[in-house]
């Protein structure tokens, strides 16, 4: 979770606890970049508007490195503009704040589905690629003319 907001944070994390989830803090999009990304099934509950890079230029910014992270946007000051750029970039949701403590859980939960989905696809393409790879080059050329029609 990344909110310059201590209160925020702290509030975020007691309640995605409370759940049962694990969480970590980060109080701006930099703090979060200059270290690994968690492990395991995840997703990115991010304020659009924080210091030196907004939430949305984060988003950018992990699409940019090949991060596949479903993303969760809460703000006090979103607009229809900004909430659509985020949803076109990949955004599960976009939560304005204050939000229902029930709205927030039922997001997480739609984005932990959708970063078993995303990850289920990328092992089924790493199969495809690993199986392409094993193919002679007669195999492949034969297999693109097949595709082909």
């Amino acid at each position: 979770m990344v909110d310059d907001d201590e209160l925020v944070l702290k509030s975020l994390d007691g309640l995605v606890r409370s759940a049962g989830y694990r969480s970590a803090l980060y109080a701006s999009a930099l703090e979060l970049l200059s270290k690994p990304l968690p492990e395991g099934v995840r997703c990115l509950v991010t304020d659009v508007r924080l210091p030196l890079m907004s939430g949305l230029d984060l988003q950018a910014e992990l699409l940019k490195r090949g991060e596949r992270l479903p993303i969760l946007f809460i703000t006090g000051h979103g607009d229809i503009p900004m909430s659509v750029r985020a949803m076109k970039a990949g955004a599960v949701d976009f939560l304005s704040k204050p939000f229902r403590d029930q709205d927030m859980m039922d997001a997480i939960a739609c984005a932990l589905v959708e970063d078993i989905r995303l990850k289920e696809l990328e092992r089924e393409l790493e199969s495809l690629r690993a199986r392409y790879e094993s193919l002679t080059t007669r195999e492949r050329e034969v297999l693109q003319l097949v595709a082909s029609g």
